[in-house]
């Protein structure tokens, strides 16, 4: 496989000389992805002078790897006709998702002009996150007393190029959903059997307006390569294949790593976004956590007399805050990715705190022992050495009920838990786990 930094360098060289035919050739060599990825990388001009001169099918399967908004801008700068030809070649739920970016009138105009406009324009309705919104129309539907060869030969005159051919589903003479059929069982029945002696009716399906994070985690717990979906009444709507699922995990994986970070998700790309939007996504948590770390401050001025009769204390203050901060981190993290596996709910708080405060004073008494054995061959009194280990564990064993119970408590008022985690846990454990070490030593010492 040929890296896509060459197959750009030999695309833009081709493009500077004006020789278009020859960049058509390059990219439309390589699967969609690495196209897509190249194409990504050229300049707005080249983009738009490029596609056109592609087949259409090429296009449309570098339109569906790019992000929607992207798309969108790029469909706009072409001609209604080209943009058409493209459009008939795209899947119809990715179609509509970047219709759906596009000006009202325009995309209108452009559904008044392919050939079945009614593909595409049911799934510009439903919320982009939502099943609806993952949904295609491109599929087959089976009614109960269809036979075996007649469905079979029903899919040779279908599309063969199609995504949605897993399972093929079986509706009543009301378009509801009531069973499906694996292409194994269809294939070896013998071709006089009809579909609903062979059809499972225990079938699994969404509702339209489901979570996309629902679906995906369904999809991923019972391994399914197609989920079908349904409207209110139980009517068949259509279907979401396995490859629309992967780039919404991509999606969730992305935004909470974001939000873990202490910033606002990206719409876009990084290098697609400007120096200005992501400035403005940071600062709000930024000068929260600004604010918030300045706590720790206030407790170091509650506490400066006793500072001022033991300096040494100041020493371990980095190594204290720093070993909750990492611990309470260790422990958010782990409690978020239990709640979005549904390992946990927030209704088991209580075990959660109890498992995690068991977990906390082991690994405090772990290390508190590492940090009596430190303090003492930092010529420490024996005295300070003691509130040094004892205060790790009450810092570590208070990071680790915090950092669990904060993702949960988040869960229960329904705020995404990746945004109490990282840098606003850290922050708040640095703060009151000063302050746990600041009263043992106040304990201890007699200050």
């Amino acid at each position: 496989m040929q890296p896509v930094e060459e197959i750009l360098e030999r695309l833009r060289d081709a493009l500077q000389k004006d020789d278009l035919s020859r960049a058509v050739e390059i990219i439309q060599v390589y699967r969609a992805a690495d196209q897509a990825e190249a194409f990504s990388e050229l300049e707005d001009e080249q983009q738009v002078a490029l596609l056109p001169e592609m087949s259409p099918e090429a296009s449309a399967d570098i339109l569906e790897e790019m992000d929607n908004e992207q798309a969108a801008q790029l469909m706009e700068a072409l001609s209604d006709e080209t943009v058409v030809r493209i459009v008939e070649e795209m899947e119809p739920d990715e179609a509509a998702d970047v219709l759906a970016e596009m000006s009202p009138d325009r995309a209108e105009a452009l559904l008044s002009a392919l050939e079945d406009p009614d593909e595409v324009r049911p799934l510009m309705v439903h919320h982009d996150e939502s099943a609806g919104g993952l949904m295609t129309s491109d599929f087959m539907a089976l009614r109960r007393r269809t036979s075996a060869q007649e469905a079979i030969e029903a899919l040779r005159r279908w599309h063969p190029d199609s995504e949605a051919v897993y399972y093929l589903y079986v509706i009543d003479q009301h378009g509801r959903l009531c069973g499906e059929v694996n292409l194994r069982e269809l294939v070896v029945a013998e071709p006089e059997t009809l579909v609903k002696d062979i059809m499972d009716s225990d079938v699994i399906s969404v509702r339209d307006d489901m979570d996309q994070e629902e679906v995906a985690r369904l999809m991923g717990r019972y391994g399914f390569l197609a989920l079908p979906v349904v409207d209110a009444e139980e009517k068949l709507l259509g279907v979401i294949t396995v490859d629309d699922i992967i780039h919404v995990i991509e999606d969730e994986a992305t935004e909470d790593i974001q939000k873990f970070g202490g910033t606002e998700p990206l719409e876009k790309g990084y290098l697609d976004t400007s120096a200005l939007v992501i400035t403005r996504k940071r600062i709000g948590w930024l000068f929260l956590l600004f604010l918030t770390a300045t706590l720790t401050g206030s407790v170091l001025r509650h506490f400066e007399r006793e500072l001022e009769a033991a300096v040494a204390l100041v020493i371990f203050i980095p190594l204290l805050i720093g070993t909750g901060g990492n611990a309470g981190s260790q422990t958010t993290a782990t409690i978020i990715r239990a709640l979005a596996i549904n390992d946990i709910t927030p209704s088991e708080a209580l075990r959660v705190w109890w498992h995690e405060a068991r977990i906390g004073v082991l690994l405090g008494v772990g290390i508190g022992m590492v940090a009596y054995v430190r303090a003492i061959t930092w010529d420490t009194s024996q005295a300070l050495a003691v509130t040094v280990a004892l205060a790790t564990v009450g810092v570590i064993l208070w990071a680790n009920c915090i950092g669990a119970l904060l993702p949960l408590l988040a869960a229960r008022v329904r705020i995404d838990p990746a945004v109490v985690s990282g840098p606003v846990m850290s922050t708040f454990v640095d703060a009151t786990g000063l302050l746990i070490y600041l009263w043992v030593a106040r304990w201890i010492l007699g200050l």
